[in-house]
């Protein structure tokens, strides 16, 4: 179990995070077009609540997870806490008409998007409000961190992050108000940050929580080529290269690898592709999607192992 002498700093903020956060991209339901799913929102309330008893002390959320319903059930697991965790959730994705969301960073959208989350949170501050996407616009920047510097000042948001976001975005952003953290994907499949994000990040101390470092199950072990090709139309995850040939039987080898190195420690290969991204300095802490209890207790433990140079050289290796 996480205890409080397991927290890390984010970034410049008082938010004393685990290394592992809840992933609510999953319990967000399969009502749009990055869904995973269909999902039992009673096990989605259970699997948050497991991880809270296990001592994860943030959940990341976001308004474009099934278009509020994550945010909804993440209110219904906080509902009668006596002590609530830490909630970060994001703006800038709005729905785009046909099941999926476009960009919009206008500070009218932020601040109404802002009071909804509110609403569906049941929170009057939200601990980390973060930008989901930038457009592709650079000057769109401008208007959209000086609103989210508005949300901080008012107190709607304590801190302010971004996710997805290059050294460039990241440069904008900081000449109007500071950036808490930012908010990339990173695993040993995708690992493009660690040449200019990461430290970027390190030296302008801002924190950063990775999303997806078992590549959305593809390294948790648990993943086949039989269950890869089974997945359904409705599972955003059926129509991504990753998990398509040629790229799906050299991430399960990766997986494999993984595998034979957990063995050693009694844990699995999603723990040791979390505890790989932990390894590195500059990573805060890891945001890990469950969707039952069970699926959490297979994954909390990672924050807690620790892989030697020798074992990271051996998972890196080609």
């Amino acid at each position: 179990m996480l205890t409080s002498h397991d927290t890390r700093l984010l970034g410049k903020s008082d938010l004393a995070i685990s290394p592992i956060g809840f992933g609510a991209w999953a319990i967000g339901g399969a009502d749009w077009k990055f869904g995973w799913g269909a999902q039992d929102d009673a096990q989605s309330v259970a699997a948050i609540q497991r991880a809270l008893e296990l001592g994860v002390n943030w959940i990341d959320t976001a308004a474009a997870y099934g278009f509020g319903h994550s945010e909804e059930v993440v209110a219904r697991a906080l509902d009668g806490l006596s002590e609530r965790p830490y909630v970060f959730t994001k703006c800038g994705l709005v729905p785009s008409g046909d099941g999926g969301a476009r960009e919009d960073i206008s500070r009218s959208s932020i601040l109404a998007e802002c009071e909804a989350s509110l609403r569906r949170l049941r929170l009057e501050t939200i601990d980390l409000y973060q930008i989901h996407w930038p457009t592709d616009n650079l000057s769109d920047i401008d208007e959209a961190w000086a609103a989210m510097e508005e949300l901080r000042e008012s107190g709607k948001a304590r801190y302010v992050g971004v996710s997805n976001f290059s050294v460039e975005e990241l440069e904008r952003a900081r000449k109007i108000a500071p950036v808490t953290s930012l908010q990339p994907p990173y695993s040993l499949v995708k690992r493009r940050i660690e040449t200019d994000v990461l430290p970027y990040c390190a030296e302008h101390q801002i924190g950063v929580i990775v999303y997806s470092p078992m590549q959305s199950g593809l390294l948790s072990g648990a993943m086949t080529k039989a269950r890869a090709e089974q997945l359904p139309d409705n599972d955003w995850r059926s129509r991504s290269p990753e998990f398509t040939e040629p790229k799906l039987s050299r991430n399960l080898e990766l997986a494999e690898r993984l595998r034979v190195v957990g063995a050693r420690h009694g844990r699995s290969a999603g723990e040791v592709a979390i505890a790989w991204t932990l390894h590195n300095p500059a990573v805060t802490g890891a945001i890990v999607g469950a969707r039952s209890p069970e699926q959490v207790d297979g994954v909390a433990r990672a924050a807690l192992l620790h892989l030697s140079d020798a074992e990271i050289r051996e998972i890196e290796a080609t």
